[in-house]
């Protein structure tokens, strides 16, 4: 029975290349035709493979809902949570999840700093938009239909000295961050705090959640912080494999 759901199982990344024929799939598994057709006749009465007029077979539309169902039902916070915990381990600062819905940029998520000196964000309160490292990596990733409208319409509230001024200000620092794939606030918010941030991803490759990295002047400088880039952007890599389903979740 395994190897027959394995057989079957093979088939879907086939298809998922392309309509192929009865012989392609039966070459492809190393079976005789009469077992490929029986798998695609099950995988077809489930909704999971099509036969086109050609006689072709494709991917069905009920394995295109199932997915999307699927992925409706992800919880970003629940699959990132083990790994914020596991990088507040090793580097002790505090760490936040972000995500943008309805034009604000929300922390969903934070492990607190192992240090004295603790940050006042709040799961639920809206980060600063125009200078916070997660919401720049998230207003990146919009489509330039999007990103540009929206730079137009924010306030830029001048925190300190290091703040972003206007909306040309912003959307050249979007830019820069869309083509590295990070992002950082030393100091655009408040003088004394610095952070790192790194993007999560979809299946599709589209920004869903951002990570970050925080700590005060009095316990790392800026550039002790940005030594820890590599270990925020492995940390959201790993969240974006097993969100995607690339990986394989660790116990």
């Amino acid at each position: 029975m395994s190897q027959t759901v394995d057989r079957a199982l093979s088939i879907l990344p086939l298809l998922a290349e392309g309509p192929a024929d009865l012989g392609q799939v039966a070459d492809r598994l190393g079976v005789h035709k009469s077992t490929a057709l029986r798998l695609l006749r099950t995988l077809n009465e489930h909704g999971l493979v099509y036969r086109q007029s050609d006689q072709r077979y494709r991917l069905g539309a009920r394995l295109f809902a199932l997915a999307q169902e699927a992925m409706e039902n992800l919880d970003i916070r629940e699959i990132a949570h083990p790994h914020l915990v596991r990088l507040n381990e090793r580097c002790g600062h505090t760490v936040h999840l972000a995500v943008y819905e309805e034009n604000e940029v929300l922390y969903i998520d934070k492990v607190e700093s192992r240090y004295p000196v603790r940050m006042y964000s709040r799961i639920g309160k809206p980060v600063a938009i125009t200078v916070a490292a997660v919401a720049k990596l998230l207003l990146a990733d919009l489509p330039e239909a999007e990103r540009r409208p929206l730079a137009e319409k924010l306030d830029y509230p001048l925190y300190t000295p290091r703040s972003t001024p206007n909306p040309a200000a912003f959307l050249k620092e979007l830019a820069v961050v869309r083509e590295q794939g990070w992002a950082t606030d030393l100091g655009g918010h408040e003088e004394s705090i610095n952070c790192v941030a790194a993007p999560i991803r979809g299946a599709d490759g589209r920004v869903v959640a951002a990570m970050s990295v925080s700590a005060p002047n009095v316990v790392v400088t800026a550039e002790e912080l940005l030594t820890l880039l590599p270990q925020v952007r492995r940390t959201a890599d790993a969240i974006s494999g097993e969100y995607s389903g690339r990986t394989v979740p660790r116990d």
